[in-house]
């Protein structure tokens, strides 16, 4: 009897599948490796992933391999894995926060293979076989985070800075195609390049620093671009605090924007030059902070 049943509930989650499966429209199927250990994992990681009649993820724990459906015209991989990291879960485009896994039950806290290579010195040697290829001993970790954080994190802050001097300009077609450039440098972050500082702030902007890129690329209406900035610049505040940068980089103040409100940006110069005024109110402003992170 205990056989009949458990072929019964195998064959009723299969027809569960099929049934989801048919539901999505313009379906696309990946398969993709997603880190975990036990049923619990099991069940967190496909709760994560599934959206009805847009998504489903059925993840084996045996081979750590998740199977995805999708509607393509509604959503795409990296979205379904950004869920499924931000519950807990490394895969192989994006690392779960360490706060989050942390959190995860002792049974599910699986072995972060892909977890970024630690910076400390003792860390430093105490690495995976994986890394083995990397020649690690003829490398310092220091060294190794560096080559890999900086091209990333310095394609988005340079473009960030080429909006911030458009819009000092108020020019509002430069400002737009700059800020197009930010939004292919933030699609183009490899997550497992990361220091794990940096890949906790990035999963907790990420979505606002992406928003905030594309409205300021579509708006045409160089105010409108402001707006978005003042928000956009909150976000790149975060990152520039956890980053390596080759210069100071100076947090800035307009008290004066906003119906007084004031906002605030970044700049490569401690001169103001005020991206919310351009020529009206050119010197508005005032350093609150020098961020020196070398």
């Amino acid at each position: 009897m205990k056989s009949i049943s458990k072929i019964l509930i195998v064959i009723t989650v299969l027809l569960s599948a099929i049934s989801s499966f048919a539901q999505i429209k313009n379906a696309k199927t990946e398969t993709v490796k997603v880190y975990g250990n036990c049923e619990m994992c099991k069940t967190t990681i496909e709760k994560a992933g599934n959206v009805k009649n847009v998504a489903t993820v059925n993840w084996n724990k045996d081979t750590k391999m998740a199977t995805i459906d999708y509607d393509s015209k509604k959503t795409n991989q990296d979205e379904i894995l950004k869920r499924i990291a931000l519950a807990g879960y490394d895969n192989e485009k994006f690392l779960a926060p360490d706060d989050v896994y942390a959190k995860l039950s002792g049974c599910c806290q699986y072995d972060r293979e892909l977890k970024p290579i630690a910076t400390s010195k003792d860390a430093g040697m105490d690495m995976k076989a994986d890394h083995a290829n990397h020649n690690t001993k003829e490398m310092p970790a220091t060294n190794m985070a560096t080559t890999q954080n900086e091209p990333q994190l310095k394609a988005i802050f340079d473009n960030y800075f080429s909006v911030k001097d458009a819009l000092v300009k108020t020019d509002a077609g430069t400002s737009s195609a700059k800020a197009a450039e930010l939004l292919k440098a933030i699609k183009a972050i490899e997550m497992t390049k990361l220091s794990n500082e940096e890949h906790t702030v990035w999963m907790k902007i990420m979505k606002d620093l992406t928003t905030n890129a594309e409205k300021i690329a579509v708006a045409k209406d160089v105010n409108k671009q402001r707006e978005f900035f003042a928000l956009l610049a909150n976000n790149m505040y975060e990152l520039a605090k956890v980053s390596k940068q080759e210069t100071p980089v100076y947090y800035q103040h307009c008290p004066m924007y906003n119906n007084g409100k004031g906002a605030n940006w970044l700049s490569k110069e401690e001169a103001i030059k005020n991206p919310y005024y351009g020529s009206q109110m050119l010197t508005c402003g005032s350093v609150q902070e020098t961020i020196n992170n070398k």
